[in-house]
C-alpha cells in the first residue's frame, strides 16, 4: 500500500476543535455546556448582507469568476482598507480566497521554500508553525510574555534572525492574548524587516475588534508596503465564519504567484458570497461597531469575574474576543484544569499549550457567549474552585 506524504506528519490540528468535540459528546449525554472554546462569534451577518446573498443567488450569480476575485469586491476591499487602516493598495493587489486560512496558505506557499526559517509568535495561532513545517521550513518562535504585557521582545527577534530567515508572521490583535502590538513594536519590526530583507505576513483578522484607539497596519509604515502581505477576511469582524471568505493584500508579484496557485487548486471563491461581501464592507447598519461595543461589555464583565477566582490572573485584552488567563497559582496544570472545567463545571475552555509552549500556564476563554452565559460560566467556575482554593491562597500569600 502506498505511503502518505511525509509532510502530513509535520502538521498539527487545533486544540479548540478537540475540546469542542468532547463538549458535544457531553451535550449528547444531557449535560449543560457553556461553549467558550471556539473563536466563532455568536452574532450573525447583518440583514443587508443576507439580503444581498439571497438576491445574488436568485440573479444567478453562481458562476466561475476571476481567480483573484470579483473586481467590484477587490475595489471594495482596497477602499475599506484605506478607510479603516490608512493602507493604500490598488485593487490589483487584492486576491480573494475561500477563508483566511486559504489566503494565509497561498501566501506561505508563494514565499516559503524548504530550508527557510520563519519567525512566528508563541503563544499564537497554531496553524502558523504547522504549515511552515509542512512546507519543509523551520518554524522559529518568538515569545509573548506576561511580564512584557505580551508585547514581543525585539531583542529576542533580532537575535533569532539568521541568513536563512525569510518571513516573519504575527497577528495583532493577537490570538490568544488579545494584545495589540504597540506603535513602537511595529516600527521596530519594520526596521528589522527592512534591514534583513524579510517578508512580513500580518494577520489582521481581528483588526476591527479593538477596545480603544485606531488600528495601525505595519503595511502603512515606510518601506513596508513592498514587503508586507496582509491577511484578513470576513469571519470575525462581520460574523461570517461559515461563509468562508478571506483575502490577501500584497505586492503585485506576490499576488501573481498566489493567482497561479489558485488556478492550480480551487479556481475561485464562490461568486454569490463575494457579492454579499461587498455589502458587508459597506456596513450600512453599523453592525461592526455594535458588535465591538458588546464585546467590550463582555470583556469588562468576564475579566473582572475571572480575576476574582482564586489562582486566576487575567490582563484585559486590548482587542479580539479572548480572555487569556494565567492559572499557575492554582497549583493545577492548565490541561487538567481545562478538563475539570469541562467535565465538572460544564464550561469549555482551551488549555494554553494548544497555542505554543509559552501558553502552558494559561487558559483561553472566548467571549462568544451572551453576558448572562458568561455570568453563569463564572458561577460554575467559582463552584469548582474549591478544589484549588487553598493552594491558590497559600501561593498568593507567599508572593
Amino acid at each position: 500500500m502506498g505511503r502518505i506524504a511525509s509532510r502530513i506528519a509535520e502538521l498539527n490540528g487545533e486544540g479548540a476543535l478537540s475540546v469542542f468535540a468532547r463538549a458535544k459528546e457531553l451535550e449528547k449525554q444531557g449535560r449543560s455546556i457553556i461553549h467558550l472554546e471556539l473563536g466563532e462569534p455568536d452574532f450573525h451577518p447583518a440583514a443587508p448582507v443576507v439580503d444581498a446573498l439571497r438576491a445574488a443567488v436568485v440573479a444567478g450569480r453562481d458562476r466561475y469568476v476571476s481567480p483573484r476575485g470579483l473586481p467590484a469586491l477587490r475595489e471594495a476591499v482596497a477602499e475599506y482598507l484605506l478607510r479603516t487602516r490608512n493602507v493604500h493598495a490598488a485593487p490589483e493587489q487584492v486576491l480573494i480566497a475561500p477563508g483566511c486560512k486559504m489566503a494565509l496558505s497561498l501566501a506561505m506557499l508563494a514565499l516559503i521554500e524548504p530550508g527557510d526559517e520563519v519567525l512566528y509568535p508563541d503563544p499564537g495561532f497554531p496553524i502558523y508553525p504547522s504549515f511552515v513545517r509542512g512546507l519543509g521550513a523551520s518554524a522559529v518562535p518568538f515569545f509573548l510574555e506576561e511580564k512584557n504585557q505580551f508585547q514581543p521582545d525585539l531583542r529576542e527577534i533580532a537575535a533569532k534572525i539568521s541568513p536563512r530567515t525569510k518571513v516573519l508572521i504575527f497577528n495583532s490583535p493577537n490570538n490568544p492574548t488579545g494584545t495589540v502590538f504597540s506603535d513602537a513594536t511595529l516600527a521596530q519590526i519594520a526596521n528589522l524587516a527592512v534591514k534583513h530583507d524579510l517578508w512580513v505576513l500580518t494577520d489582521e483578522i481581528y483588526a476591527r475588534i479593538l477596545f480603544g484607539g485606531q488600528y495601525k497596519s505595519i503595511s502603512s509604515l515606510p518601506g513596508m508596503a513592498e514587503r508586507t502581505v496582509i491577511i484578513d477576511g470576513f469571519s470575525k469582524s462581520f460574523a461570517m465564519t461559515g461563509w468562508r471568505l478571506g483575502y490577501a493584500v500584497a505586492p503585485p508579484r506576490v499576488i501573481n504567484a498566489m493567482d497561479l496557485l489558485v488556478l492550480n487548486t480551487f479556481t475561485c471563491a464562490a461568486e454569490f458570497t463575494q457579492v454579499a461581501a461587498i455589502e458587508a464592507l459597506r456596513d450600512s447598519t453599523g453592525a461592526v461597531d455594535a458588535m465591538v461595543t458588546e464585546y467590550r461589555k463582555r470583556r469588562d464583565l468576564f475579566v473582572a469575574g475571572l480575576n476574582r477566582i482564586p489562582g486566576f490572573r487575567c490582563q484585559p485584552p486590548e482587542g479580539a474576543f479572548y480572555a487569556w488567563v494565567n492559572v499557575d497559582e492554582t497549583g493545577v496544570a492548565a490541561h487538567d484544569l481545562a478538563s475539570t472545567l469541562l467535565e465538572e463545571a460544564g464550561v469549555a475552555a482551551i488549555a494554553g499549550a494548544a497555542f505554543g509552549s509559552a501558553g502552558k500556564s494559561y487558559l483561553r476563554f472566548s467571549l462568544v457567549g451572551a453576558r448572562n452565559l458568561l455570568e453563569e460560566a463564572l458561577e460554575r467556575i467559582e463552584r469548582v474552585s474549591s478544589r484549588w482554593r487553598g493552594v491558590a491562597g497559600a501561593r498568593s500569600a507567599s508572593r
